[in-house]
């Protein structure tokens, strides 16, 4: 049996007026998580830190946020950002095994190293909480099934490497300087505001602009690989959460429901959502892809009791209703 760790939560900051920053804040999750901390009364000011290298500006229209525009490998961006912060949520980061694989040490910089950066940032300006993004892919090879936090990593991919590193970090400097972390795994995430005009794109998005263009969905492999799949909502509840209760954990907590879901569930699930057959095209895998994944979400539990899960169909509605408008239908 596995342990859980026993949540933390720093009550000296209840009711007051937060400032929260979030890396990577023009990005997939970074600007559905400033919608969600937007909503919240306590939070007066958000700050957003994105070089824009995969984030958009179109992301933070109309958001209450101040945006620094630049990396956070700069100290002096970062020092700007997280004066009187009470958390930063960390999910600044170069995303995808593929690309990793391509360009090791540019993954390597921006995951590792920009992490360092960033807790370095908090340690000056003693900033009291951070939460962190590693990822799903630290487990690799490892065949348990489901995945607890306490099963050894088996990393197959450099970005895999360097998410490790990212909450490995986190907790050494929970040790080392009394700082409070929150790292946590997050498993396929989807939803509104994920890219997929790139060649590193996800598979929801890639799959959801292929169907909404008419093209065939390309899958690498024979499509029963399976994928703990959650949708962005689910996501930024639980951070949300977590920074209005400062929660901490001795350890890294996995961000997931533990439903396995296959890539062929996925495009019937994407079938029934546009009411047609979609065309399939196979490929071979691709190197660095694990075969199946699926989250032990215990932990998660304990510290979260109120987080949900969304329904594939209900994440894909969104997702398809938010790119129909950005994706120009062929016949």
């Amino acid at each position: 049996m596995f342990r859980a760790p026993v949540a933390t939560g720093d009550d000296s900051t209840e009711g007051e007026p937060l400032k929260i920053v979030v890396t990577g804040g023009a990005g997939f999750i970074g600007s559905n998580l400033v919608r969600a901390l937007a909503d919240s009364p306590r939070i007066t000011e958000i700050v957003a830190v994105d070089d824009l290298s995969t984030g958009s500006l179109d992301n933070l229209l109309d958001l209450p946020v101040r945006l620094l525009t630049g990396t956070i490998l700069d100290p002096d961006v970062l020092n700007e950002a997280v004066t009187g912060a009470a958390s930063i949520v960390h999910l600044g980061a170069l995303g995808s095994v593929p690309r990793s694989i391509d360009d090791p040490l540019r993954s390597h910089h921006a995951n590792a190293t920009g992490t360092l950066t960033v807790l370095e940032a908090a340690r000056r300006h003693q900033v009291p909480h951070v939460v962190v993004a590693s990822s799903s892919s630290v487990y690799g090879t490892n065949p348990v099934l489901p995945r607890h936090e306490d099963l050894r990593p088996m990393p197959i991919s450099p970005y895999a490497v360097s998410k490790l590193a990212t909450e490995a970090y986190a907790l050494a400097y929970a040790s080392c300087y009394g700082l409070q972390v929150l790292p946590f795994r997050f498993f396929n995430v989807y939803g509104p505001r994920q890219a997929a005009d790139h060649a590193y794109a996800a598979v929801v998005p890639r799959f959801v602009t292929a169907a909404l263009s008419g093209r065939p969905l390309e899958v690498h492999g024979d499509g029963t690989q399976t994928r703990d799949f959650t949708y962005v909502g689910s996501v930024t509840d639980v951070i949300v959460d977590a920074v209005l209760r400062r929660v901490s954990a001795p350890d890294v907590v996995n961000l997931a429901f533990g439903v396995r879901i296959s890539l062929l569930e996925v495009i019937a699930e994407l079938e029934a959502v546009l009411g047609r057959s979609l065309q399939v095209e196979y490929g071979p895998p691709r190197a660095g892809d694990v075969r199946d994944s699926q989250a032990d979400s215990s932990r998660l539990a304990e510290l979260f009791p109120g987080a949900r899960r969304y329904p594939l169909r209900t994440g894909l509605e969104a997702t398809v209703a938010w790119m129909a408008g950005r994706v120009l239908t062929v016949g």
